[in-house]
């Protein structure tokens, strides 16, 4: 604590303070072994006025990386605090010590705001470069290219850039011109993306929640890898399910605890997802039943007759769409497959094809006759250039092994 109170103090970061505001201040461990300071700021955030500027969406950003093959990612030092606190809000951040009361000059982890604002910040300074070999989440940096020379001058720019605005990394947890890095939970590489095996091994020793907030847990980090998971809305509903009602205890089922377990096994033997290919045509295949609705994206790569997967879709259906005959339902599925994944499919170079177990959406499109929801979604249905492709249950293998 003295250490970290006269350090903070020399290099301007803090200051004495006569502040009515007294936050709570304690250390938490990180991974590296060392030791990072968290400042209780709950009465501050909750009259905080939020930001209003977004993240980036994570599987949207990671499909910029298509032909990608040399990687480098960066992880900034002491991000946060490169932001000045603006004058005359110092005292807003006030915190006791058993060494004495003090205010932060630059902005602390802890506020609301804080990662907003930052990403406000580092999007200013690649604005530039985002899209093109250059993705930021916050303080984490990834520069992606199509070959080495390529890479050495990408690199070499947003280094500079970096020094530029006063901006450093931290060495030690940097990885610099490789064919994989870890990037935001996931295993980057021109073959495509996958699953942080570190955290598959630790999927497969998590034992099965017995509170609320075990599950919830359990969820969080099973939702940021969804899109891995065939089929994860169904898999993950009596999970789910259990949640409703914010209860207090937690009421495990048997079905609750199958689910459990088929989700780490799906987790362990998750695909690599290929990165989507403009130049490609896609296949969309589909599949509903009376709680669900799935599909699948994917392209053909090498192999003549394999379909890598590049994404899953899955969502549970609405007490009114359970109401839709089959028809409709499949019918809803190409919908909500085309929605998902319009920025690929809208204006694709290529007409796309749509395999559908149901025989009758082959002559969807030259229907005379529609009622009233199947001509608005006819309509939406134009954006697109496709063909309806009969495939009987039994050869819709991906897709309709989601909803069996």
């Amino acid at each position: 604590m003295e250490e970290y109170i006269e350090t903070s103090l020399a290099a301007g970061h803090i200051r004495p303070s006569t502040s009515p505001a007294a936050a709570g201040f304690f250390f938490v461990g990180k991974k590296d072994g060392g030791l990072r300071p968290c400042i209780d700021y709950s009465s501050l955030n909750a009259v905080t006025i939020r930001y209003p500027y977004p993240l980036p969406l994570v599987p949207a950003a990671l499909e910029q990386l298509r032909g990608a093959r040399v990687f480098t990612k960066l992880d900034l030092r002491s991000a946060y605090n490169l932001v000045r606190i603006r004058e005359g809000d110092e005292w807003k951040t006030a915190f006791h010590t058993t060494h004495g009361h003090y205010e932060y000059c630059v902005m602390p982890f802890g506020l609301t705001t804080a990662p907003a604002v930052f990403q406000a910040l580092i999007n200013k300074v690649f604005r530039d470069l985002l899209g093109r070999g250059v993705i930021t989440y916050i303080d984490d940096i990834l520069v992606y290219s199509t070959s080495m020379e390529e890479h050495v001058r990408q690199v070499r720019e947003v280094l500079a850039r970096l020094q530029q605005h006063h901006l450093y990394v931290k060495l030690e947890k940097c990885e610099i011109h490789r064919p994989m890095v870890t990037f935001l939970g996931y295993v980057i590489s021109h073959q495509g993306v996958e699953m942080d095996m570190v955290k598959v091994r630790a999927v497969t020793e998590w034992h099965a929640p017995s509170t609320v907030r075990e599950l919830q847990r359990f969820l969080s980090f099973a939702n940021f890898y969804r899109r891995f998971i065939r089929n994860y809305s169904s898999v993950a509903g009596p999970l789910t399910s259990l949640l409703r009602g914010k209860p207090k205890k937690l009421s495990w089922t048997d079905q609750a605890r199958t689910a459990f377990l088929q989700l780490k096994e799906r987790f362990t033997t998750a695909p690599i997802l290929r990165h989507p290919d403009p130049e490609l045509p896609f296949v969309v295949e589909v599949d509903a039943s009376c709680s669900g609705l799935w599909a699948v994206l994917s392209q053909q790569h090498g192999e003549p007759g394999k379909l890598p997967p590049c994404a899953f879709y899955s969502r549970k259906l609405t007490a009114a769409e359970r109401n839709y005959d089959v028809g409709n339902r499949e019918l809803l599925a190409i919908k909500a497959a085309l929605e998902e994944w319009r920025h690929w499919l809208e204006g694709a170079c290529h007409p796309f094809q749509v395999l559908t177990d149901h025989r009758n959406l082959e002559y969807l499109r030259g229907a005379k006759r529609l009622n009233p929801r199947q001509s608005r979604w006819a309509i939406f249905f134009t954006c697109f250039v496709f063909t309806v492709t009969y495939r009987p249950g039994s050869k819709n293998g991906k897709a309709d092994a989601l909803s069996r």
